[in-house]
């Protein structure tokens, strides 16, 4: 059953490390709704603060914490996918209307889990063409703000933002402008070929050669 009310901003909080700068702890205090993947209900409750659905398999929750709970919970066994995808799922097939898609917790306390779940971002962009839909989605830690493109953009950063771009994609060239170190030459067959990057103008330009997937992330 869809909800009916309009909601447009919504955050989805996983059980990596936990907010604790002033943006993120924002975003998850506004959001309109807040999911949780499985265990992360728990961080939450030890912070006096609830959730409106928790979403998962729950291997890996304690009993307690969803009697504890007032949110509506949502279980599912899909093996096939990780509790991220399982929410992330849910936000869209329940939520039509929304515009806006936080994701936080998910990076931190295990390298695999944070790796896994950036490049998610740009398997979610591919998959259910997000930006054509007026969705615009992110992942922000107390670190960074992540978000995957497909194509030619700009990007208004401001000038000393650093900002690296990863790409599955070894076939992809990124005209740049306004970055310190031009991007025209790298070849995305390695993690660190554009990382660390810094904008040398209000406004980053990226022309991509064809359309395909790509990972920014803002330090």
């Amino acid at each position: 059953m869809l909800y009916l009310c309009r909601m447009k901003n919504i955050v989805i909080l996983a059980a990596g490390e936990y907010p604790r700068r002033e943006y993120p702890k924002w975003l998850l205090d506004s959001a309109d709704v807040v999911v949780c993947c499985d265990s992360a209900i728990e961080g939450l409750l030890r912070r006096g603060k609830d959730a409106d659905v928790v979403v998962g398999d729950f291997d890996s929750v304690a009993g307690r914490h969803l009697q504890r709970t007032k949110a509506k919970v949502v279980r599912n066994a899909d093996q096939e996918c990780n509790d991220l995808t399982k929410a992330f799922r849910y936000v869209l097939e329940n939520y039509p209307d929304v515009t806006d898609i936080h994701i936080l917790g998910a990076t931190g306390k295990s390298e695999a889990h944070t790796v896994g779940n950036l490049s998610l971002l740009m398997q979610y962009e591919q998959d259910y063409q997000l930006s054509q839909r007026g969705i615009k989605l992110d992942m922000v830690s107390d670190y960074s703000t992540s978000f995957a493109i497909t194509d030619s953009t700009e990007l208004h950063l401001g000038a000393g933002r650093r900002i690296s771009i990863f790409s599955p994609d070894v076939t992809l060239r990124i005209k740049s402008r306004g970055l310190t170190w031009p991007l025209d030459s790298v070849v995305f067959d390695n993690w660190w070929k554009a990382t660390l990057n810094i904008a040398s103008e209000d406004v980053v330009e990226l022309t991509f050669s064809h359309p395909s997937m790509a990972l920014v992330i803002l330090d």
